[in-house]
């Protein structure tokens, strides 16, 4: 039985498991169209609760409700992308019940990151939960499941090895810049974005020895407060042109719907710099760089994806302990979902 006093729990969601990039991409939502998709499901009869996650590598939707609600939540997720329905169920996937508590739980644990342990993923789900909560969109099912997620994400960090290695995109950026420059010391590093990805990216290239490093948001006192705790420069991203001239690292952390980095731009520039090359890391999504810059000649685009590689080259080593957490997940959800019904 997968109704709680007839009324189903369930997750609609795409993430990098089922989608390209490229798809993740089109299905990304910003701030304003994610609020404007909860109210559309908040204002139909058969919605009684939900929450939506929207992150760099997944879009889920969590909600209770009466009656079969799949088609017509992704007929408006049709209209809302301009996808065909049956794009979109080719890239999502449809969980209820207990399968849906489990995988919250799962999703809070970084057990079901790109990242295998991350921690970024329950900062993101508790932002999205408190913003649903505080929209009352959340009642006695959905609060109750995220609550325990966030108790069973606090157990696998805890009692488990599954995020050893401190993975973060902002860690393992790092890692990949090193790797292709060596030493970060010399590098000239422009980072695009003042946010919590782009200040835990400052705080990983300068404890691995970074030394040059502008921060350049559309806040110019917000990248100032960042680049200050390090003594670094900061910039608007009016800027930009001027500071890639010169930059042999730049990388991408912004919430912009639109690539700021295009070939348009950075075409011009990397021929007045014919023997520089330009590493570029693209931590975002949407993306901050255009995918066709990888083109130009002297230009080495990386991005999400190309980042889950390096992060999971030791899973094999963590397989005992992602499969303890599994187990332990299971249990819990068997046990909330019996206590819901």
């Amino acid at each position: 039985m997968h109704t709680i006093k007839g009324k189903a729990l369930f997750v609609l969601g795409s993430s990098h498991r089922t989608a390209s990039i490229e798809v993740r991409e089109r299905l990304a939502l910003d701030v304003v169209r994610a609020q404007q998709l909860a109210q559309l499901l908040r204002a139909q009869q058969s919605v009684d609760e939900c929450l939506i996650l929207n992150t760099c590598n997944r879009v889920e939707i969590y909600g209770v409700a009466s009656g079969e609600l799949r088609t017509p939540l992704l007929n408006q997720l049709s209209t809302l992308h301009g996808m065909p329905v049956t794009e979109l169920e080719m890239h999502s996937y449809w969980l209820t019940g207990e399968e849906a508590v489990r995988h919250a739980f799962e999703v809070a644990s970084g057990l079901d990151s790109q990242m295998v342990g991350e921690n970024e993923i329950l900062g993101q789900l508790k932002e999205a939960y408190a913003q649903a909560a505080g929209q009352k969109h959340t009642g006695q099912v959905l609060n109750r499941v995220f609550q325990k997620s966030f108790q069973a994400a606090k157990w696998v960090r805890t009692h488990t090895g599954v995020s050893k290695g401190q993975v973060s995109i902002g860690n393992v950026a790092t890692e990949l810049a090193l790797r292709v420059c060596g030493d970060l010391a010399e590098a000239q590093v422009v980072l695009l974005g003042s946010g919590e990805v782009g200040e835990k990216t400052t705080q990983a290239l300068v404890s691995r020895g970074a030394e040059r490093i502008i921060v350049a948001g559309r806040n110019l006192e917000r990248a100032r407060t960042l680049a200050d705790q390090f003594t670094g420069a900061a910039a608007s991203l009016d800027k930009l042109p001027q500071l890639l001239i010169h930059a042999d690292i730049v990388i991408g952390a912004t919430a912009s719907s639109q690539p700021l980095i295009t070939a348009e731009l950075l075409t011009p520039i990397m021929k007045n710099r014919p023997t520089q090359p330009l590493i570029a890391i693209d931590t975002a999504l949407p993306r901050d760089i255009d995918p066709v810059v990888d083109e130009i000649s002297n230009v080495y685009l990386y991005n999400l994806d190309h980042l889950a590689q390096i992060a999971n080259e030791n899973l094999r080593a963590r397989e005992a302990e992602v499969a303890t957490a599994r187990q332990s997940l299971l249990e819990r959800a068997r046990r909330l979902w019996e206590a819901l019904r």
